[in-house]
């Protein structure tokens, strides 16, 4: 099932007009990303994947910006795995805030790389099983 993740925009995370920064919106995916993966690992997402012998870097990331987001604005993030590979998965992002307008979509894929070559390797069993589990409980 997806995941919601809550946060409030920060100060910080603003221009000085204000809006979200744009690239502050990156930092929410990765975050968001993090908590979903978190959870369906059962336990801290990065530590789990580093003890299955891979590296997840960032491979692509795509993001649509709906609505302006302002400082303390409180907005949902639902996370849910949009597709798996045989080397790489990718998550999608859905935020909305309190008035439930959607305020972005994101695109998130990760590739699982050997620690020692940094070349592509299959996923791990365990995380596919895991994002596999997201996509038949929908």
């Amino acid at each position: 099932m997806p995941l919601t993740v809550s946060r409030t925009i920060l100060f910080g995370d603003c221009d000085p007009g204000g809006v979200v920064y744009t690239p502050r919106i990156s930092h929410f995916v990765v975050e968001a990303g993090l908590e979903f993966l978190s959870h369906l690992l059962e336990g801290p997402a990065a530590r789990r994947i580093f003890s299955m012998g891979v590296l997840p870097p960032a491979r692509a990331l795509s993001i649509e910006f709906l609505h302006p987001m302002t400082w303390d604005q409180k907005i949902d993030i639902e996370v849910s795995v949009k597709e798996i590979g045989a080397h790489s998965f990718s998550l999608l992002f859905v935020a909305h805030n309190a008035e439930k307008t959607e305020t972005f979509r994101a695109s998130l894929t990760q590739v699982c790389v050997s620690p020692d070559t940094m070349r592509p390797v299959l996923l791990p069993d365990e995380l596919r099983m895991a994002l596999e589990r997201d996509l038949i409980d929908r």
